[in-house]
C-alpha cells in the first residue's frame, strides 16, 4: 500500500464528508489502484447501497490520489482537479454498505493538463460501474 487511510488527504483536495477514497494501493504511470470502505454515513448512499454517482466520484478520487502521489513537489498542498467529460459509462451493480471496493484505473492519453483515462470499480472480483473519463488538473 502506497498511502493508507490516514495520510490520503496529503494527496486529495477533499475533504470531509465527501472522500470517496481510503487506501491508494498502488499509482504507476501505466495503472493506478485504490480501495473504499462503504459505510452507512457516505453521504452518496442511498438505500444502503453507494450510488452511481459516489463510484464515478471514486474513480476521480483515486485519479487525484495517483497523481498526487505521483507528481508530488514536497509538502505543497495537493493539486486540484476536475472531471471534464464522462463517458461509455456502464453501469452493473452498486456496493452495499459495510462492502469494500476496488478501484482500477488506467490513464490512457495525456494533452497537456488534461487525461484521459478508463476507470473501473469492482467488488469481490466482479465489475460494479466501468467509464471513460477526462480528468483536468490545475494548479
Amino acid at each position: 500500500m502506497l498511502v493508507p487511510k490516514e495520510a490520503i488527504t496529503q494527496y486529495i483536495p477533499h475533504r470531509e464528508p465527501f472522500i470517496m477514497i481510503d487506501n491508494l494501493i498502488s499509482a504507476t504511470t501505466e495503472r493506478f489502484e485504490s480501495d473504499l470502505f462503504v459505510k452507512e454515513d457516505n453521504v452518496l448512499v442511498e438505500n444502503g447501497f453507494l450510488q452511481e454517482s459516489g463510484l464515478i466520484e471514486n474513480i476521480a478520487q483515486t485519479c487525484a490520489a495517483s497523481f498526487g502521489y505521483l507528481d508530488r513537489e514536497g509538502e505543497g498542498e495537493p493539486k486540484v482537479g476536475f472531471i471534464g467529460a464522462i463517458s461509455k459509462l456502464e453501469v452493473f451493480g452498486l456496493p452495499t454498505v459495510n462492502s469494500t471496493i476496488q478501484t482500477v484505473v488506467t490513464p490512457m492519453h495525456q494533452l497537456g493538463n488534461i487525461y484521459l483515462v478508463k476507470g473501473e470499480s469492482f467488488m469481490e472480483g466482479r465489475i460494479l460501474l466501468g467509464c471513460e473519463m477526462k480528468i483536468v488538473v490545475t494548479g
